[in-house]
């Protein structure tokens, strides 16, 4: 993903401070959205391992390019974090209409 497309979702999307602990993603459910990490660290508990990200992070993308829907991950906070939540109705307005910003976020999925 590239500034631009960080800056296309931080202004589709709406503004939260969790504090660590924080369950952000909980693996099965139906994803709804995605979220940007915009300050602090969260932890991605996935079947390919552990791993933790921070700012600039798109995390919650893959549930929006899967079959069926639902999270593969479970995320939670690290520290305390200022993410920005993107529900699925603007993520698929902005692939609409940039199939270029389409193929980066679907690649971030990898």
């Amino acid at each position: 993903m590239t500034p631009e497309d960080l800056q296309l979702l931080e202004t589709a999307g709406s503004e939260s401070e969790l504090a660590a602990g924080h369950t952000l993603i909980e693996h099965g459910q139906r994803g709804t959205g995605l979220y940007v990490v915009l300050d602090g660290q969260v932890i991605v508990e996935a079947p390919e391992g552990t791993r933790e990200f921070g700012p600039g992070s798109v995390i919650g993308e893959r549930a929006l390019f899967s079959a069926d829907g639902t999270r593969t991950a479970r995320v939670r906070t690290a520290t305390d974090v200022r993410v920005v939540a993107v529900d699925r109705i603007e993520v698929e307005r902005l692939c609409a209409g940039d199939e270029d910003f389409a193929r980066r976020l679907a690649d971030a999925t990898r």
